[in-house]
């Protein structure tokens, strides 16, 4: 008897160590898959934001006006700013990067140093637009060589866990994709003075408060519904098993994070939404993307079906790229024929399946509302007489953007050429004054994934 109560005893005690062992695996699993996320986005958020720290110093070199100088300048601090930030969460403390430190820390201090000044009594000299010049050539080529990681990563289906693991126990840089890259990019910027990096400055923008602000009134759901609504955003089966919890503190709203698994394609989803109103406001999934296997046109047509399906009403492409086997479109609202730029959608579609895979909403849940008066004081022909005379307009569109100031403006949107360069410049449709240049990105090249 004694001895049937012991081994009852000991199997229930077995049973439940086996319980709290499984338990305990599923939760490192998670916060091991929420860490490979929070790598993922900042990483892509990096080789977004040095794609655009190429476009900034491209537009400020393109700018026929002196007053808005200072305002190109400032944006550009701006992106440095970010990209130092995101580099600072990467786990890149055993790879040596302290040239891409220095790097983004000289454009970072030219650039505030430049914008802060008085250029109508102080322009800035020919030395110092050889030098702006110097810096965007730079970052064409770092932006290329991020690229390179990127696609090399995903053909190689390498984690940024895997290589901090194997960082950490082998004590010395080793031989990978991640590590190779970023290497090649240091000794690319090899050559600057020694400079110390200063502390990681974030940026935030009063899309915030007004996301905030937009919700508030909104009714909130609970983790079922935010469930059920992340089901209906992506298409998924209900069989589908979803992990859902709260978004930590330090987020400027109340929301979800939920993660979707699946196994039979090695991949999984993770996607934000607000608690209030369940406003889905970025996904990402992560697997491996394979050899394209439809066109950029067929992609886009994928993205706007998405947005169709998911109730953004009168959506227009406005820009499209390709990054290796990855297309992103990015969407604007039209209302009265004039683009809403306040309230873009992004949406990143895999060339290989046609599946969307990115997502990002939180300028259009922030910004969309119903514009009253968008009637211009400027004709076409007026506005684009204050384009540079060397600029050779290609097509133009009354569109909505935010100023400096972060107040909406109705503008005239150019586009047009200067050398092999393709730009976008906004022209007040009230003042006939620049308000914006976007140097417009090339086509991406197909990269080779060998060091």
């Amino acid at each position: 008897m004694i001895r049937n109560i012991i081994i009852g005893a000991l199997a229930i005690g077995v049973i439940g160590l086996g319980f709290w062992g499984f338990n305990e695996n599923q939760e490192k699993s998670q916060v091991l898959m929420q860490t490979e996320n929070n790598y993922q986005r900042a990483f892509h958020d990096l080789a977004y934001h040095i794609d655009q720290l190429e476009d900034e110093i491209g537009s400020t070199l393109a700018m026929n006006s002196r007053k808005h100088l200072s305002g190109s300048l400032a944006e550009v601090w701006r992106v440095t700013s970010l990209a130092q930030s995101e580099m600072g969460q990467l786990p890149l403390g055993m790879i040596p990067v302290s040239k891409t430190e220095e790097f983004l820390y000289n454009i970072g201090d030219f650039s505030y140093e430049t914008s802060i000044r008085n250029l109508d009594d102080d322009p800035l000299s020919d030395e110092e637009y050889e030098e702006l010049q110097n810096y965007y050539e730079q970052a064409k080529e770092i932006k290329h060589d991020l690229r390179q990681i990127q696609a090399s990563a995903l053909r190689e289906g390498w984690h940024w866990t895997d290589a901090e693991s194997e960082l950490l126990a082998q004590q010395e840089p080793m031989n990978n994709s991640i590590v190779n890259g970023f290497t090649l990019i240091d000794e690319k910027v090899e050559g600057f003075s020694e400079t110390n990096w200063g502390p990681e400055n974030g940026f935030g923008g009063d899309f915030e408060k007004r996301l905030s602000e937009r919700i508030d009134d909104k009714e909130e759901i609970d983790e079922e519904k935010a469930v059920a609504r992340a089901k209906e955003f992506l298409d998924v089966p209900n069989e589908d098993n979803i992990v859902v919890q709260e978004l930590g503190e330090g987020s400027f709203y109340e929301g979800y994070e939920l993660v979707i698994e699946d196994p039979e394609r090695e991949s999984s989803v993770y996607m934000e939404m607000t608690k209030k109103g369940g406003l889905p406001l970025f996904l990402l999934e992560s697997r491996n993307v394979g050899e394209p296997q439809i066109s950029l046109n067929a992609a886009s047509e994928r993205a706007e079906h998405f947005l169709e399906r998911n109730h953004f009403d009168s959506m227009q492409l406005i820009d499209s790229s390709q990054y290796e086997s990855v297309g992103v479109f990015q969407f604007a609202p039209v209302q009265d024929n004039v683009r809403l730029y306040p309230d873009i959608v992004t949406v990143d579609v895999a060339l290989d399946t046609g599946d969307v895979i990115g997502y990002e909403g939180v300028d259009y849940f922030a910004n969309h509302k119903e514009r009253q008066d968008l009637s211009p004081e400027l004709d076409e022909e007026e506005a684009e007489e204050a384009l540079n005379p060397n600029l050779e307009v290609r097509e133009a569109h009354a569109a909505v953007i935010e100023n400096e100031e972060e107040e909406e403006v109705l503008c005239y949107e150019f586009y047009g050429t200067l050398g092999q360069d393709t730009f976008r410049i906004f022209i007040n449709a009230k003042t006939g004054e620049e308000e914006q240049i976007d140097k417009m990105v090339e086509a991406e090249p197909v990269y080779n994934t060998d060091y």
